[in-house]
């Protein structure tokens, strides 16, 4: 029976139908059937009607929705609704509840139980207290059709009033069920729930007909109706021809009559977009992904484009899933099933009495329920975790509700239990005992009374002073439900679980071996009568269908498949299923020996003549398969293929000379073949006119490669000759040669000549005839290469040349010359002049100073371009560089000066030798030279000076062209040094305590000024420092101290003096080397008590040099001696550790801390800490490990994305597998390797692909594929790079030209489109 269901009042009751941005649709009125599991309970007896309490509404709610529900005898419920309201269903994920529907209209299911008592009407109190009380709500009450289950629960959402079914029998009554209404508001807020097709069609769009379908004018291709399993993939299609549109048309897919998909787009429906350029014709794709029960429906497909409108619709069939056995009892509907929703941890009772038949452990050994209720909430999680449950949060919510503190009642003086379980079969108890003996009782099953009756022992009541007791006996599925028992207006509630025994199988499958077309017979026998069984072939369950070929009979504890007519693909595991256990055996079936009476004849055909072959084997209704030469034979106009009793024949009406080959038969199911071989004889011809020469004349260039192919035909392969004159064109020459092919000769001269014009004769023979044909070749040439170029005159960019013209034109005047320049280094030539140069002169401009150049000349006649001349001698334009710049003193002594500069601002293509400084004294004017070899660096010292007087400074730039203009000092220079005092300028993490750890590189620089250089001295706590462990490194402006690997002993003070003759500055730097402390000396436990541990130790001998910050306190049990952290940062020498479990046995150890980290080791206790509790005795349950392996599944998708060129994007899905797998990126089917653009990251099952800076060259389809050892799995999509480079931008990057014109090809057509659309 269904579940009697129960009002959350944590949750909301408001369920807001995913927004499209429409208007609201029309009113429906939503339906929904009992499942197939409530119809198969009929048997049992007892009248049930549930009415649930309901949460209050408004008044004026009741007034504008007024309900009637009236139930009588052996009637359908009839449901009436005045004024309708909209009501928008959301499907949700399987197993989870189903949504409520807005408007606060609830949902009611009705179902059939029988009832052999008296059969009276449904009280007028609890239907009054259920429907129009004052937490009344609207009621739409669903009756179910004796035919089988719906499919769909979307496609009974159209009828506003269901058709009354026809009157149960053996006295039957029709019970009221209120579906769940338990919904969570995460499952029908959430934008990652699962989305909502919408309605589907109403029966009458469907019954309703169109005589004359409008001519489709703008779909050619229309998506067709499919049918997919649940969890399938399927995809819709519909294309447009866009020959005649100037824009993409619009497209919408709706579901049923007003649901639009375009806003339900996510992981489980994907719409797509394409164009076809060279076909131009729009495509547009609907993915649905994972699909489920309520996909099902009518599809709606609307295209417009301005004053063109086209439609079509189609069907999705969704397909149940055969649901695999699985285990069920009360601590496993605690195991959390879906991770992060609100909804995970609460009782699904409807799963569990689904499921119960299938398989049900033993009742648990304990009652969780009643060590919850009488444990505290510190206990909580350790309960959970020592019987398995591991959605905490789950329990904590369910337990609330059950132990949430009652008011003292006036009416009870001890209420029902929370739950209840008993045995199929048995009997229960259930006893309340009341304040006032004088209040009336009465007793609800799922919100229906339960009347006693004469005739009834079903339920039995009685009285014993003040306690009242109803008994039920021979308990069966339909008494598992929720009862309550009201006293005046107080009420108490439990809930009864009917616990089934397993169905074992007493007698098991036996293997079966037999031949195609025998009878099986598979046998088993179990331990009870009527058990419900599943009979699978090969783990997939057997269809038993009236159209099936398997049959399924049962008699008694007996149960037979029966399989008729056996063919060969009936071989496999059969398995037959009962909740106790399963049996499986092998059935074999082998084919019968192949005979043959009549084998097949090889034969020769002329060509056009029909072929006939044909056979005879045995058995005679074994079929078989034609091939030729290895390629499957199907019949169609020409060939038809006959099979008549032992007979097979195939028959060709006009042969070709592609029917020639190896025939072959081979029967199905057999591994013999019976084989001809066919040959068709021609005679040969040869297929001038597909030369399209005329006069059959070829013409060729002298130099180029002339190939020359013509058809020949002819069966068997003529044999070809070719001939020039009386000489024979061999297939062995090395410049002319013959080849011949099967359908073709050809003549190939690889350089032509003109020696090589003429005509040449063609010669075909074979044992069928003779043909012969004539081709005529002619030779042009091209101009001999003109004379070296001379280039008498040349400048600082440019240079004149002249040459000489060639001496042979090639038959064809001299149209103009092209010139060439390059580079001497370089082998790429560059055209100068895109038009012809009439004349044998011409001046190259634009060239680089200081670059070796060449030339080079072309000759141009009608028949093309002559090869190049020789180059021209090199020659090498030079200019001499622009004068250094920024000439400034850098230091001034008693004999020298130091000047420094910057290079020239222009150094020109010659390049840069070196500097020139010459000085001269004031009042001179003859300027010396400083350095005699010149400086390629911008510092120099000019030294031999003499003291008090002025010199004058200046630098000259020289290169292969000669001197630049010098730059000199604005004023004189006075040769005499100034004293500076010393100054220590300590950086600002060397004022405070330099910490360094032990091992660690210490290298600390101090900066100081002073003038002339300084004396450094450095002092370690006064004494002077030792050089083998410190190094100490000084220069002009700063003082470097250096220790490889720091010690402890090296923390101290370090005092760093310089001195500049009498004035002198100190600065001490305080070192400290820090080492990971010790552990504590001593950890003792002082005192246990309940589960409580006193402990207390003493700090550690060694801190480290640092001070001690905390203690780390672990504990380990004695059995599994595992630590686990109790304690961390703890900073007291002594403390209690409390939540212990009870009978274990304990270890203690403590860890030291500093700033450096935690000591190297512990302390541990000598002793151990035993929690004793006395009367308990703790049985730890076995569990078996879970097996977490699984093949990889990538759980987010892909999308297709859009990135703008020069931005970095990524691409982002998510996979789970265990093992870890292996994540491999490929684009457009290549694997990416090495490639600095890619960076690939996976963490946690999320792997990214990011790409540097797109250009559109990088778009195209991506795709992440994941391997590990139990399969792999591989997710795709689309990136589109957007904006891009200008030509300029590309040819400087080095871009191919063929490239560069594919790219602005492919960027006009869409920047012209994105015009049209604006």
């Amino acid at each position: 029976m269904p579940e009697p269901t129960k009002k959350d009042e944590s949750q909301p009751e408001e369920n807001v139908a995913p927004g499209t941005g429409e208007a609201p649709p029309p009113p429906e009125i939503a339906l929904e059937v009992s499942p197939a599991e409530a119809a198969a309970e009929v048997k049992h007896p007892e009248p049930i009607v549930t009415l649930p309490e309901q949460e209050p509404i408004a008044p004026e709610v009741l007034e504008l929705q007024p309900i009637v529900t009236e139930v009588t005898e052996q009637q359908p419920i009839v449901a009436e609704i005045t004024e309708p309201q909209p009501i928008v269903t959301e499907p949700v994920e399987h197993g989870q509840a189903e949504p409520e529907a807005t408007g606060g209209v609830k949902v009611l299911q009705v179902c059939e139980v029988e009832d052999t008592a008296p059969k009276p009407s449904v009280p007028a109190a609890p239907v009054g207290e259920a429907v129009m009380s004052a937490d009344a709500v609207p009621v739409v009450l669903v009756i179910p059709p004796p035919s089988p289950p719906l499919q769909d629960k979307d496609d009974d959402i159209t009828a506003s009033t269901p058709s009354p079914p026809p009157p149960s029998e053996d006295g039957k009554k029709l019970s009221v069920d209120l579906s769940n209404d338990s919904v969570p508001e995460s499952t029908t807020g959430r934008k990652d729930s699962v989305w909502s097709l919408g309605d589907g069609p109403g029966p009458e769009d469907i019954d309703k007909q169109i005589e004359n379908p409008p001519l489709s004018t703008l779909l050619i291709e229309s998506p067709q109706s499919g049918s997919i399993s649940v969890g399938g993939d399927i995809t819709f299609i519909a294309k447009v021809e866009a020959k005649d549109l100037l824009r993409k048309p619009t497209i919408k897919w709706f579901k049923g009559k007003w649901m639009d998909l375009a806003s339900k787009t996510g992981k489980h429906l994907q719409l797509k977009e394409s164009f076809d350029r060279i076909s131009k014709v729009h495509t547009f794709e609907m993915h649905i992904i994972k699909a489920k029960e309520n996909y099902a429906g009518n599809y709606r497909c609307e295209v417009t484009y301005k004053d063109k409108f086209d439609s079509c619709s189609f069907d999705l069939e969704v397909k149940d899933a055969p649901d695999a056995s699985q285990s069920i009892d009360i601590r496993s509907a605690f195991k959390r099933s879906t991770e992060g929703q609100e909804d995970a941890g609460e009782l699904d009772f409807s799963g569990l009495l689904k499921h119960r038949e299938v398989k049900q452990e033993e009742a648990p050994e304990v009652d969780v329920w009643e060590i919850l209720k009488n444990a505290r909430p510190d206990e909580y999680e350790k309960i959970a975790f020592m019987y398995g449950i591991t959605d905490l949060r789950g329990l904590l919510r369910r337990l609330k509700k059950t132990k949430k503190e009652e008011k003292k009642s006036e009416a009870f003086a001890k209420k029902l239990e929370p739950a209840y379980q008993v045995d199929k079969g048995g009997k229960i108890r259930l006893v309340v005992e009341l304040a006032d003996p004088t209040v009336e009782l009465k007793w609800y099953k799922n919100g229906q009374e339960i009347r006693p009756t004469p005739n009834n022992r079903k339920f039995i009541f009685e009285h014993k002073g003040t306690q009242r007791i109803m008994t039920i006996n021979n308990c069966q599925l339909n008494d598992d439900a929720a009862y309550s028992v009201v006293a005046g207006d107080e009420k108490s509630a439990t809930e009864l679980f009917v616990k089934v025994l397993p169905v074992n199988i007493v007698k098991e499958l036996e293997p079966v071996k037999t031949t195609v077309n025998e009878r099986i017979e598979l046998e088993c026998e179990v331990s009870e009568e009527g058990a419900q069984v599943k009979w699978m072939k090969n783990g997939v369950e057997v269809p038993t269908g009236v159209r099936s070929r398997y049959r399924v009979k049962s008699e008694g504890t007996k149960h037979w498949l029966i399989i008729d007519d056996a063919t060969k693909e009936d071989t496999g595991t059969y398995s037959i299923m009962a909740t106790g256990g399963t049996s499986e055996a092998r059935v074999q079936v082998d084919l019968k020996p192949l005979k043959i009476l009549q084998d097949l004849q090889d034969m020769k055909v002329l060509l056009g003549k029909p072929l006939k072959l044909h056979c005879e084997i045995l058995p005679i209704n074994v079929p078989g398969r034609w091939y030729r030469n290895g390629q499957l034979i199907q019949p169609n106009d020409r060939i038809s293929i006959l099979h008549r009793a032992k007979t097979h024949k195939m028959e060709l009406e006009s042969s070709i000379l592609h029917d020639g080959g190896d025939y072959t038969f081979v029967p199905e199911g057999y591994s013999q073949s019976l084989c001809a071989k066919v040959q068709i004889i021609d005679p040969p011809k040869v297929h001038l006119e597909a030369l399209n020469a005329p006069d059959n004349t070829v013409t060729i260039v002298a130099g180029n490669k002339l190939r020359v192919e013509v058809p020949i035909s002819g069966e068997p392969a003529p044999k070809v000759l070719w001939m020039k004159g009386e000489r024979v064109v061999h297939d062995t020459g090395n410049r002319v040669h013959a080849e011949t092919f099967s359908d073709h000769t050809c003549l190939t001269i690889d350089i032509a000549e003109r020696e090589d014009s003429g005509n040449y004769k063609i010669v075909l023979q074979n044992e069928a005839g003779e043909d012969t044909a004539n081709i005529k070749i002619k030779v042009v040439d091209i101009p001999d290469a003109p004379g070296p170029p001379l280039v008498p005159e040349v400048g600082g960019d440019w240079c004149s040349m002249t040459w000489d013209p060639p001496h042979y034109d090639g038959s064809s005047p001299i149209l103009g010359y092209f010139i060439e320049r390059k580079k001497k280094q370089s082998s790429r030539w560059m055209r100068l002049n895109f038009e012809l140069c009439k004349e044998t002169a011409f001046e190259p401009k634009k060239m680089i100073e200081g670059v070796p150049y060449e030339v080079r000349v072309f000759a141009v006649n009608a028949i093309g371009v002559s090869k190049p001349s020789e180059p021209s001698k090199p020659f090498i334009p030079l200019a001499v560089t622009s004068e250094p710049t920024m000439l400034v003193v850098d230091d001034v002594t008693d004999t020298t000066v130091t000047i420094k500069w910057r290079p020239p601002e222009t150094i020109g293509a010659a390049g840069l030798d070196g500097y020139r400084v010459e000085y001269c004294i004031e009042g001179s004017d003859e300027w010396i030279v400083a350095n005699n070899e010149l400086t390629e660096k911008t510092r120099y010292t000019i030294t031999g000076l003499t003291m008090e007087n002025k010199i004058l400074v200046r630098v000259k730039a020289i290169n292969a062209a000669g001197e630049s203009l010098p730059r000199a000092t604005q004023h004189s220079i006075l040769v005499k040094e100034v004293i500076e005092a010393p100054k220590i300028r300590i950086p600002r993490h060397l004022k405070q305590t330099y910490v360094r750890k032990v091992g660690e590189v210490v290298n600390l620089v101090v900066p100081f000024v002073g003038k002339p250089r300084p004396k450094v001295n450095w002092l370690k706590d006064g004494e002077p420092i030792e050089t083998l462990q410190v190094n100490v490194r000084n220069s002009d402006c700063d003082s470097i101290i250096f220790i490889r690997k720091a010690e402890r002993k090296h923390s101290g003070k370090y005092k760093l003096t310089v001195q500049v003759e009498n004035h002198v500055d100190t600065a001490v730097l305080d070192i400290q080397i820090v080492d990971l402390p010790g552990p504590p000396q001593c950890v003792r436990i002082d005192e246990v008590w309940g589960v409580n541990v006193a402990l207390d130790w003493t700090p550690p001998k060694d801190s480290g040099n640092a001070p001690i910050t905390g203690y780390t306190i672990q504990k380990a049990d004695k059995k599994t001696m595992e630590w686990y952290t109790c304690v961390e940062h703890y900073h007291r020498t002594c403390i209690t550790i409390s939540d212990l479990v009870v009978g274990n046995e304990y270890f203690f150890r403590v860890f030291s801390e500093n700033m450096v980290g935690l000591s190297e080791s512990a302390t541990t206790t000598k002793d151990t800490a035993v929690i004793m509790k006395e009367g308990l005795d703790l049985k730890i349950p076995e569990y078996n490990d879970y097996d977490f392996t699984e093949p990889p599944k990538f759980t987010q998708p892909l999308i297709n994305i859009t990135a703008i060129a020069g931005y970095n994007t990524s691409l982002n899905c998510s996979v789970r597998a265990n093992p870890r797998p292996k994540v491999i990126w490929m684009k457009n089917k290549i694997i990416i390797l090495d490639d600095p653009r890619y960076r690939m990251f996976s963490n946690q099952g999320v792997c990214t692909l990011e790409i540097r800076k797109p250009s559109p060259f990088d778009g195209g389809v991506y795709t992440c594929k994941a391997i590990n050892d139990l399969g792999e799995a591989h997710v795709e999509c689309k990136l589109e790079v957007k904006g891009g480079f200008t030509f300029f931008e590309l040819m400087k990057r080095g871009v191919p030209m063929h490239l560069i014109e594919k790219y602005t090809k492919e960027t006009k057509p869409s920047e012209s489109e994105k015009n049209g659309s604006d």
